[in-house]
């Protein structure tokens, strides 16, 4: 096997393993990352910042990137492996937690420790994790009900700590000191009433997303709202009293980028963090410059969104192993990669062939989308290909192993074995319901599959191939219209599958998986 020794390294302007002498003096440019890192949380610490991220069903759960620069971001750990168990979290007796798991989490530093805060619908809890060290841990997991929605963790100057929370009508709830739950008797009103009003018109989303921030002694409550016939639209309330009153204004009003807050750096300067959604490969983060004006914050340049921003993009560009190739050769995975919903840690393994991901089917599925340890990885753009080597000896009659572009109108490419005899299919789901497209009987056991992605101007096109070589390309089936779709509310993935439809014990060995920026 050929080991990969580059990092992959993301941005929203190019992907690249080797940045040259030019791209070291360009300026970094808008979005920072082309890739699905919803619901920003960002904080500094000294010269260094870190931010959290929403991936939902995904397990492990909240990643936390580290970056000298706001810019150029690498992945350094998650908050969780496993959010909870339950039916849903683990696709178990037909139910899932598809657009769900956790939520917009809150990343702060409070006297030598970082804490991590989330929700979850799905269980009805707030968590809360802690360490003192987010590269090595460990986290520390509180969790209370109920499940305080879209909330900022706030620790205040006078040791009191509180939630702030909700949609509409904005609520500000205090902790117990050790933040095991809601303090009995604190405070716990209504700080902001229809908070949305500030955008003006009729309102379509409701104020949510809250993030807290002080700063020179004023309190900063940062929201998205969506007025109807409008679009997404950042507002901020600020007060000299945590309790209020509160007065509010729109913070930003351009392209639909909006949901975030507001961070210095060591030099003084300002930016908010915000996202846009942007189509199938989900919502990606933007850095807009800030300045202070009569102590509001005045966001863009001229009120507009900038393409390029006043950083060096430096040795690295955007974010590194968000994406990452494997050969399956070390104990344990890159962190990039993340399993659809908990996984069945049995049924997985990375020794039993070395240099090998072996995928064993535990039980009977229908498609793809209700198989346990799917092994995904984020799309990017403006363009990615995703390709792996399955060695499909291992598959019983009726399995199905592939790669798959994962969303609830997904496609794949993989083999399905009848009887004895082996066929690479192509099956999209584009319709709403999955449909076999085109299937192709071969004689070998070891089958290139690749799936290139195409973001540009949103065309949002999956196309589909196999190769007996992996030199020779054949495309397959149709191309897939991919839809980012709210019934999963993530961008698309990549993701390496093995499902049984007839009986269970049957095995698919993946001997690698890169990426890269398309074809």
């Amino acid at each position: 096997m050929v080991i990969l020794c580059a990092s992959i390294l993301l941005t929203g302007a190019m992907l690249s393993v080797r940045p040259s002498p030019v791209m070291q003096a360009q300026n970094a440019k808008n979005p920072i990352i082309w890739a699905d890192v919803p619901d920003p949380s960002i904080v500094r610490v000294g010269h260094d910042y870190y931010m959290s991220s929403t991936t939902m069903h995904m397990s492990p759960g909240v990643p936390i990137m580290k970056s000298h620069d706001l810019v150029n971001w690498k992945l350094i750990s998650y908050a969780y492996d496993v959010l909870d168990h339950t039916d849903a979290l683990d696709l178990l007796d037909g139910k899932n937690a598809y657009g769900k798991g956790s939520w917009a989490s809150c990343i702060r530093y409070h006297r030598g420790t970082f804490y991590v805060s989330t929700f979850s619908f799905t269980t009805g809890k707030t968590y809360i994790y802690s360490t003192k060290s987010p590269e090595k841990g460990p986290w520390k997991k509180i969790s209370f009900s109920p499940a305080f929605h879209d909330h900022s963790l706030f620790f205040d100057d006078d040791g009191r700590v509180y939630l702030v929370t909700g949609a509409g009508d904005i609520r500000l709830v205090e902790l117990k000191s050790d933040l095991s739950g809601p303090k009995p008797g604190g405070v716990d009103q209504v700080i902001v009433h229809n908070a949305s009003a500030v955008a003006g018109g009729e309102v379509g989303l409701r104020a949510e997303g809250s993030q807290m921030f002080k700063v020179n002694g004023k309190y900063y409550l940062c929201n998205i709202t969506w007025p109807k016939g409008d679009m997404r639209t950042e507002i901020v309330h600020r007060a000299d009293s945590i309790t209020g009153p509160y007065e509010g204004r729109v913070m930003f009003h351009d392209q639909g980028v909006a949901q975030g807050g507001m961070i210095d750096t060591p030099d003084g300067k300002w930016y908010a963090y915000l996202f846009q959604d942007h189509g199938a490969v989900g919502r990606i983060p933007f850095l807009v410059p800030m300045k202070w004006v009569d102590d509001w914050p005045f966001v863009g340049v001229d009120g507009k969104l900038p393409d390029s921003l006043d950083i060096p993009v430096g040795p690295s560009l955007g974010a590194s192993d968000i994406v990452a190739s494997d050969e399956f050769n070390e104990k344990t995975l890159p962190l990039a990669w993340q399993w659809n919903h908990n996984p069945g840690n049995t049924l997985w393994s990375l020794s039993a062939r070395p240099g090998f991901l072996r995928l064993t089917t535990g039980r009977v599925d229908d498609e793809v989308v209700h198989a346990r340890n799917t092994l995904t990885q984020r799309t990017f753009g403006p363009t990615c290909s995703g390709t792996t080597l399955l060695d499909a000896s291992g598959l019983k009659d009726g399995d199905v192993a592939g790669l798959v572009a994962l969303q609830g109108k997904y496609g794949f490419v993989g083999v399905r074995r009848s009887s004895d005899e082996l066929s690479v299919v192509m099956t999209s789901a584009e319709s709403g319901k999955p449909v076999e497209v085109q299937s192709i009987p071969i004689s070998v056991k070891r089958v290139y599959l690749r799936i290139d992605c195409d973001f540009r101007n949103r065309a949002d096109l999956a196309t589909f191939f196999y190769s007996l070589d992996g030199k020779a390309w054949n495309p397959i089936g149709a191309p897939l219209h991919m839809r980012y779709d709210l019934s999963h509310f993530m961008g698309y993935r990549f993701g390496l599958f093995n499902f049984a439809t007839k009986t269970p014990g049957g095995s698919a060995d993946f001997d690698r998986f890169h990426i890269g920026s398309g074809h």
